[in-house]
């Protein structure tokens, strides 16, 4: 049973309906203590990081302890900014730390008319072997929304360049995040949810 993590930021209609697609149970956990039954992990999210207030110590607390158990947790978007120690966007407020550093707002670019926030499709560069984009080319192409993004890091499975590089997906033992929208990035998405419910599946 998956746990679709709710904390109102979420666009949790397009994923519940790619879950379900995919043939996969799962939940909406109204409390922390939930999540300690859970297969696997899901965080996503939209919009400012200041509405992960609503992710406190308890729901840190569970989450952190159910991955680092190994329940293999997947953060989307927002969720995976969440992941990493915070964000600048509202810098007093922590994030899960599951990564190293800190998220920053991207730059524009006036001369090449790239602007921000990020928003369309953009392609995938893929450096090395990942579970989670198992059977995806670099080039793939996904659909992003956002304004601040994860350094590239020794974690960073697959990068995007929009004015700047950075990280697109990340992937430690069994904590992965995306800053794209699988939910929203037809069949390339479909399978990268795939990939994650085969590893919670393996666990």
């Amino acid at each position: 049973m998956i746990a679709l993590i709710d904390y109102g930021a979420g666009n949790l209609t397009s994923v519940k309906k790619a879950l379900t697609s995919l043939g996969a149970d799962f939940t909406v956990p109204a409390t922390p203590d939930e999540c300690s039954a859970a297969t696997g992990l899901i965080v996503p999210g939209v919009g400012h990081f200041a509405a992960t207030r609503a992710l406190d110590a308890s729901w840190r607390n569970a989450i952190g302890r159910a991955a680092q158990s190994g329940t293999p947790l997947l953060g989307i978007c927002l969720g995976m900014q969440w992941l990493y120690e915070g964000s600048e966007e509202a810098p007093d407020l922590p994030g899960l730390g599951a990564f190293g550093g800190r998220c920053r707002l991207l730059k524009g670019d006036h001369e090449q008319r790239l602007k921000i926030p990020h928003v369309g499709w953009n392609a995938l560069d893929i450096p090395r072997s990942s579970r989670l984009l198992a059977g995806l080319d670099s080039g793939t192409h996904v659909y992003f929304t956002h304004s601040f993004a994860a350094p590239v890091t020794a974690d960073c499975v697959a990068a995007t360049t929009h004015a700047e590089r950075f990280a697109a997906a990340v992937e430690h033992d069994r904590v992965f995040g995306v800053q794209f929208h699988p939910e929203k990035s037809s069949d390339a998405g479909l399978r990268i949810l795939r990939n994650f419910l085969e590893c919670c599946r393996s666990c």
